[in-house]
């Protein structure tokens, strides 16, 4: 049994475990696609980001039977050819939800006491306290989506005082969450939400979902923030929003180009703040990751239920 890995910068003592554990299977590990792709056709198991993989790969890779992608995201993967070869596709679903909730929470937190005019004020030494701050406590959380991370991200919430709303496709009750509202219904906890979150994934139904009358609809004193992904809404849509003053303010982790281009102008509006699609990454990413991995390679060995099997057909 060989297992390709082609993630860089892997910790030793993250190979280590895994080759004192699994000693009877052979691990190469190659620093990406690149170095990675001479042993793909000798492969058994893949170890990916997967924004590497293609058709051509895939079909090169003639042993391949599982593929472990090490995120949650699967928007660029082939799985037309993936289904096809009959590979097994798993991911890390799941450790985002400590990360990316606290980053939310953190940026609602940044906005709300005005950390970019406390930096400007600092780097001019300006002691200025004439500042509207705001608090989270006795507001409204809307979050988009209520699957792991949201859920995660609603309980913090909850630890500020807040009231949490959820929307899913569903309208199904969930833990954490005051009321939870289906996509039919999505304008009335938006109108609700002084601090809208989303965290959905890209599939054909949330591609475009949010449109001009959703962001009319919010408060104009709402704070957006995008940490699922970036087809959620389009670059002008979000624009508009903030230069109209529709609302306050928005946070991107993920944007519809990325990486986003200097000259884009996400970069020079002050109602905008920008993060390089970073929310669920921390120094504890690859171990919890490897955790899911060695877990299901045990269970892969012995004939076992695996889990966060992903269906190619759905994409998630």
């Amino acid at each position: 049994m060989k297992v390709l890995s082609v993630l860089k910068r892997i910790p030793e003592e993250l190979k280590q475990s895994l080759e004192s554990n699994f000693p009877s299977v052979e691990f190469r590990y190659c620093h990406g696609m690149k170095e990675g792709e001479a042993y793909l056709e000798e492969a058994d198991i893949l170890l990916t980001y997967g924004e590497d993989l293609n058709e051509e790969r895939i079909e090169k890779a003639g042993r391949l039977k599982w593929i472990m992608v090490m995120s949650a995201g699967m928007d660029l993967m082939p799985f037309r050819a993936i289904e096809a070869k009959g590979i097994l596709v798993t991911n890390v679903r799941g450790i985002h939800a400590k990360p990316m909730a606290e980053y939310a929470i953190g940026m609602f937190l940044q906005v709300a006491k005005r950390a970019k005019v406390l930096q400007q004020q600092e780097a001019r030494s300006e002691w200025n306290r004439r500042l509207d701050f705001q608090e989270l406590n006795d507001r409204t959380m809307t979050i988009l989506g209520t699957g792991a991370i949201a859920s995660e991200t609603a309980r913090l919430a909850k630890a500020f005082g807040m009231t949490t709303n959820g929307v899913s496709k569903s309208g199904r009750a969930k833990e954490h969450f005051d009321h939870v509202y289906s996509v039919e219904e999505l304008h009335v906890p938006l109108e609700k939400g002084d601090y809208v979150a989303a965290v959905l994934p890209s599939t054909e139904d949330t591609s475009g979902l949010l449109k001009e009358e959703h962001f009319q609809t919010m408060p104009e004193h709402a704070v957006f923030l995008n940490m699922g992904r970036g087809d959620l809404v389009a670059t002008d849509v979000i624009l508009d929003a903030v230069r109209k003053g529709e609302i306050a303010h928005a946070v991107l982790d993920v944007m519809e180009e990325e990486p986003l281009p200097e000259e884009h102008p996400f970069w020079k509006e002050e109602a905008i703040t920008v993060t390089p699609h970073i929310s669920g990454i921390t120094s504890r990413y690859l171990p919890r990751g490897f955790e899911i991995f060695e877990k299901n390679l045990h269970a892969y060995l012995n004939e076992q239920s695996m889990e966060n099997i992903i269906d190619p057909e759905r994409g998630y």
